[in-house]
């Protein structure tokens, strides 16, 4: 009964509304190129009718040296950023040719773009008053998809191996991107997530004061990562702190609880600084073991709980550097909680640890591998 019920509470998500056409976003977009500096590349392509005018989308090209075909990546950047040349640099210098995109409506180092989208402030994802066509996640979502084709139009690109990624806002991008445009190999959503209704730092000053229930119920169907997650075709990573500001933990293991198992890898790192960073290791080994055949990530399985003691199987390419029992006997707000560490046991391919005795407690199995990389388990709580 419980996996039946289950199994209809994803088909309804899978049958939500979908205001992106794919087949259409699938053209590659026209394209104005313009000046290169180092490996990169700028460019204004096509975007949607905002307000019944045409926009263009400024972006960063990064190419790497050589012929190529090289693997892609299109980059998604947060709430305050802008198309990264540095970003597309990195990746570039990385053997992938990549696009950072402005989903803000601006041009290079937010300047001003006259034939830009709307802009990516807080009561403008919000809106409640305006088209589905008009609203800035659709024309953020609909960049990226347009970046991809461009991408895919190129000559040097390999086809058949193109991942997405994202920060903050371009990380809640990339889990709905994932999930409407089947072409990606790999998705690494950083920070970001969906049920933004149920918590998150906007939940209470946008979702619920100033959204009649019927629109954020609308809200919700069109725009929130949750009704898009359960379409995601291709291995995806989840990667966020224990104490972000913006994406708690419970709305995050949702979320990933939305993507088929043999597909959701996660990585909850304590006290993860939250910014602009792409400095992280787990995005890119990642993408890495998707496109390139490369080691993968550590893989933490289901965590059985037993007489005091957690367990779960681990696969992993050699020896941890490091495997932990990360947990906090704090409750209420997820951002205040203070997490700790202590030591667990890798035998037999397996982590153990034991608990904690003070309640409540929220608990979660952790290792590094050799490389620094961290994966990890789910979460899970005891009240008492």
């Amino acid at each position: 009964m419980i996996r039946l019920i289950a199994f209809l509470f994803l088909a309804a998500f899978v049958h939500a509304e979908i205001p992106w056409d794919m087949s259409r976003l699938a053209v590659p977009p026209k394209a104005d190129w313009g000046a290169k500096d180092g490996l990169t590349q700028e460019v204004y392509y096509e975007g949607e009718l905002f307000n019944g005018k045409p926009t263009r989308v400024f972006a960063y090209v990064g190419r790497p040296e050589g012929a190529g075909p090289f693997p892609a990546v299109v980059l998604i950047h947060g709430g305050g950023g802008e198309a990264f040349r540095d970003w597309a640099m990195h990746w570039a210098k990385r053997g992938y040719v990549s696009i950072a995109m402005d989903t803000a409506g601006k041009g290079p180092k937010k300047s001003a773009n006259p034939d830009g989208g709307p802009d990516q402030g807080d009561n403008v994802k919000f809106r409640t008053d305006a088209a589905p066509g008009d609203m800035w996640t659709y024309h953020a979502v609909s960049a990226a998809i347009r970046g991809h084709s461009l991408l895919l139009s190129l000559p040097e690109v390999d086809k058949t191996r193109t991942a997405v990624t994202g920060i903050s806002w371009g990380g809640y991008l990339t889990c709905i991107v994932a999930g409407v445009d089947p072409r990606f190999k790999a998705a690494v959503p950083v920070y970001g997530c969906g049920f933004l209704h149920e918590n998150s730092t906007w939940k209470q000053s946008f979702l619920v004061d100033k959204m009649k229930p019927e629109d954020r119920e609308r809200w919700v169907s069109l725009w929130d990562p949750s009704s898009h997650l359960p379409r995601v075709e291709c291995p995806i990573l989840f990667f966020n702190g224990t104490n972000d500001f913006a994406y708690p933990l419970d709305s995050y293991r949702k979320c990933y609880r939305l993507v088929r198992p043999e597909l959701r890898h996660v990585s909850i790192v304590v006290e993860l600084k939250h910014g602009h960073f792409w400095n992280f290791p787990e995005p890119d080994l990642f993408i890495d073991s998707a496109l390139r055949g490369a080691e993968p990530l550590p893989m933490v399985g289901a965590m059985e709980v037993k007489a005091g003691t957690a367990s779960a199987p681990l696969v992993i390419k050699g020896e941890p550097r490091e495997v932990t029992l990360c947990y906090t006997t704090d409750g209420g707000v997820w951002q205040k909680r203070k997490w700790q560490k202590q030591p667990a046991v890798f035998k037999e391919d397996r982590i153990t640890a034991t608990l904690p005795a003070q309640r409540p407690l929220t608990f979660y199995l952790s290792v590094t591998d050799s490389r620094g990389a961290t994966s990890t388990g789910e979460h899970e709580e005891i009240a008492n």
